[in-house]
């Protein structure tokens, strides 16, 4: 899962090495979803898909991932970013299909969707049911307290509570909680925010986030809540596709191809420090 900026930190945190089933699924677009016709033109193409349309499952919740603004009611993010510059290489059209994380990795493992985008850590777990595209970013995990819990500091504090953390299940989030203070005192939710409210309200004294979902829930919130402590982990994170798919060489040809080319620098210049400043209080 999941399946999340303001922070210059980040970028020196991770290397560019880099969320249901059934009809519920909502189609949105993004401003640069399409294949780029100048590059259709020419034919220039790393694989050429004789453009191919692509159905992409994005949960459209998760910054600075995917999301709806909703200010213009258009989708964006990383994930719309990336993908419309890999479309260009291999001349396809990205298809995206709003959808819930819970039930993602296994609509895609059953062939619903030829590859899910959501900011997905690469698991030994997951590889079982689902191929992964080479890793295309390094994401920490982190602690997210309230601003007034003078208490947990860091994981060795959290550990030595007794309250509660809650976070979204099915995540490596909420398996990295369970590592550290066990079944009995997890909190399990449908959706990263109502973690964040139990953690305002008090109904839980943290969670487990990724860092780049941790700061966007900050955003107008820094009076409320604040991520403490050391990196958990860094996970490497990969574009999904159902077992045996034709997609993941190609996706992974355009991958190395962004990073010795320097866009995935870009894009994380654009998406993963100060100069994203899109919140969870700005999209719908």
């Amino acid at each position: 899962m999941k399946n999340l900026t303001r922070v210059l930190a980040l970028l020196l945190a991770f290397t560019f090495i880099a969320a249901a089933c059934g009809s519920d699924a909502t189609e949105t677009s993004g401003s640069s979803g399409d294949a780029d016709s100048s590059d259709a033109a020419s034919g220039d193409f790393l694989v050429d898909l004789e453009g191919r349309e692509i159905t992409v499952a994005v949960e459209n919740a998760y910054l600075p991932f995917n999301y709806i603004d909703a200010a213009t009611g258009e989708a964006a993010g990383w994930d719309y970013a990336a993908l419309a510059d890999i479309c260009d290489r291999l001349n396809c059209v990205p298809k995206y299909e709003t959808f819930d994380w819970d039930p993602m990795i296994q609509a895609v493992a059953d062939g619903q969707f030829d590859v899910a985008a959501d900011g997905i850590t690469i698991t030994e777990e997951r590889a079982e049911i689902v191929a992964f595209s080479d890793g295309y970013i390094n994401i920490d995990q982190r602690i997210l307290v309230s601003t007034d819990n003078g208490d947990i500091t860091d994981s060795a504090s959290l550990v030595a509570s007794d309250c509660k953390v809650a976070t979204q299940g099915g995540t490596t989030n909420a398996a990295t909680a369970e590592e550290l203070v066990g079944t009995d005192r997890l909190v399990l939710v449908d959706e990263f925010a109502f973690a964040i409210q139990a953690v305002i309200s008090g109904d839980a004294c943290a969670t487990i986030i990724d860092e780049t979902a941790g700061q966007g829930y900050i955003g107008e919130n820094a009076d409320s809540i604040q991520l403490v402590g050391e990196s958990l982990s860094a996970d490497e994170l990969g574009f999904i596709f159902p077992l045996g798919s034709d997609l993941v060489d190609p996706f992974n040809q355009a991958i190395a191809a962004m990073k010795a080319d320097g866009t995935m620098d870009k894009l994380g210049e654009e998406y993963f420090s100060g100069a994203f400043t899109i919140t969870y209080d700005d999209i719908e």
